[in-house]
């Protein structure tokens, strides 16, 4: 039997083994998914336990930490220094980093764009990831983040610089946000509205009805108040469990060669949600 896994620390509740199990039913393959729960220090006494599987998922704080054990990186990986999923084939390990995939088929399926005026909340982590993804498709990008976090976007202005994209990245705080601007894309890459406390939006309700296409980092709940505003305004909106089935999926198009056909991967995404809610 093949065997995976996901390295973290802590790991706590996860969906990854549900997820993948599901998809390693649809390639028709039997596998193993474990949870290798590694502290940082641990790392380098039990690579060995990691390197003897297919291929590992990895989360916080792994995913800077493995690189110096790899012996290749995908492109992804390169351009954020940081690897979520490893494939291990004849003896080579190469690192992935499936985040950006996964953001990207998940507005490509619900017929997103990130081509047009773009509206993003937060620029840390995931969000540094989705701003440069916005600017490499074109996207004419405006983040809005709390006062004295306009530094959060300053990795996102060099790498625009450096790879000499000239689209404007605008910064402004929340409660400078100008809807008259028509922004298309309101993306929301902040914990604002997760669980438990899922009474709060990042921007203003007269922000999110601006708007015609709604991204939400955050899959708990399954439908934020963010994203509740916005399909009651007729938008469209698509929230984090997309993104973190469709990030387990490309890693098994690495893994095993598999594809999956959107309406299985929906399939799948609609029961996680129910999943999630009976943990």
């Amino acid at each position: 039997m093949e065997k995976y896994g996901l390295l973290g620390y802590p790991l706590g509740h996860t969906m990854s083994p549900p997820i993948h199990k599901r998809l390693f039913d649809l390639e028709g393959i039997t596998a193993d998914y474990s949870l290798f729960e590694i502290a940082p220090e641990e790392l380098d006494t039990r690579k060995e336990e990691l390197f003897a599987l297919k291929g590992f998922n990895i989360t916080i704080p792994h995913k800077g930490n493995i690189i110096p054990y790899l012996d290749e990186l995908d492109v992804t990986a390169q351009r954020y220094s940081s690897v979520n999923c490893v494939s291990v084939k004849d003896g080579v390990k190469k690192g992935y980093n499936t985040d950006c995939d996964g953001f990207l088929r998940s507005i490509e399926a619900a017929g997103g764009k990130l081509s047009g005026k773009v509206l993003q909340c937060g620029c840390g982590g995931v969000g540094r990831m989705i701003a440069i993804e916005t600017l490499r498709h074109g996207g004419q990008l405006t983040v809005s983040v709390m006062k004295g976090f306009e530094n959060t976007v300053d990795p996102v202005k060099e790498f625009a610089e450096k790879n000499s994209i000239h689209t404007p990245i605008k910064v402004v705080h929340p409660d400078e946000i100008d809807i008259s601007e028509g922004f298309e894309t309101l993306i929301n890459a902040t914990p604002v509205g997760m669980f438990p406390k899922t009474d709060a939006s990042p921007v203003d309700k007269s922000v999110t009805e601006s708007v015609g296409f709604v991204f939400d980092v955050i899959y708990n709940p399954d439908e934020t108040l963010l994203m509740k505003t916005a399909r009651a305004n007729g938008s469209v909106a698509v929230g984090g469990m997309a993104m973190l089935v469709w990030q387990a999926a490309v890693a098994h198009e690495y893994w095993t060669g598999a594809k999956y056909r959107t309406e299985d991967i929906e399939s799948i995404i609609r029961d996680m949600q129910k999943e999630m809610k009976n943990a």
